[in-house]
């Protein structure tokens, strides 16, 4: 039985109005339910355009992006109530408390006063926030931040979730306590796309990866197979086998 479908995309292309060349060519993919799908790439690939074209923030030049729910079509209108996303620049506001800025984002998903405050102590609590909960998240370290920015992005239970570099620059404690929890929720019924640099931690945490490198799909299906296919003995192998050594900065 073929896995229903979370994400379809069909022939994406992206080009910029002051650009001379695309950022993203006839790019396909298919994201199923329940799936942790890495879209990694070096910087410059196009992964984040991907991204902000599947969060509905820039529109694709040409091709189409559809959402399932239960194997039901989601509509353009009704998708952001499904999505969640964590951006890798911190998405909170630094003078406002852990608890605050929670409430607003909260609010902002319209989420009901019980609801809310339910959601905002669990996640306080699993994420480690809850005895800092009321100082301003402006004095906290990275990974206390980064916890922070993950919080936000799912306070509202979303469907599917969008993780563009989220462990970046943290300690090795709250990559660990990010990525566990991300697992449960994955293993809960939440589809997540995830971008990193980290080519060990997306070979534990992914399930089916696509690599992009200029713009376009150079590869794309379960790790364990490509990896076998291209005789890659770990991600990074496969990564600078498929994308070259040369610098991309």
């Amino acid at each position: 039985m073929t896995e229903p479908v979370s994400i379809e995309i069909q022939n994406v292309s992206k080009k910029y109005k002051t650009a001379q060349e695309n950022s993203l060519t006839d790019v396909s993919l298919n994201i199923g339910t329940s799936d942790i799908f890495g879209l990694l790439g070096p910087n410059g690939a196009g992964k984040t355009t991907l991204i902000s074209i599947l969060c509905g923030i820039i529109p694709p030049s040409s091709g189409t992006v559809n959402f399932y729910y239960q194997n039901q079509f989601i509509s353009e209108q009704e998708r952001k109530s499904h999505i969640g996303f964590v951006p890798q620049e911190y998405a909170f506001y630094q003078e406002l408390t852990p608890r605050q800025n929670l409430d607003y984002f909260g609010a902002m998903y319209n989420l009901g006063r019980e609801e809310l405050e339910a959601r905002r102590e669990d996640l306080l609590e699993i994420l480690g926030l809850a005895r800092f909960a009321d100082k301003k998240v402006g004095s906290f370290s990275g990974g206390m931040k980064r916890r922070v920015n993950l919080a936000i992005g799912i306070i509202h239970k979303p469907d599917i979730l969008f993780l563009d570099e989220p462990t970046v620059g943290v300690d090795v404690q709250s990559r660990n306590a990010i990525i566990r929890y991300l697992q449960e929720i994955n293993k809960a019924g939440t589809t997540i796309i995830y971008t990193s640099h980290h080519m060990s931690e997306a070979e534990e945490f992914c399930k089916h990866i696509a690599l992009i490198d200029h713009g376009r799909v150079i590869a794309k299906g379960d790790l364990t197979d490509l990896r076998k296919t291209h005789h890659a003995p770990n991600l990074q192998s496969l990564f600078i086998k498929l994308t070259g050594e040369e610098y991309r900065d």
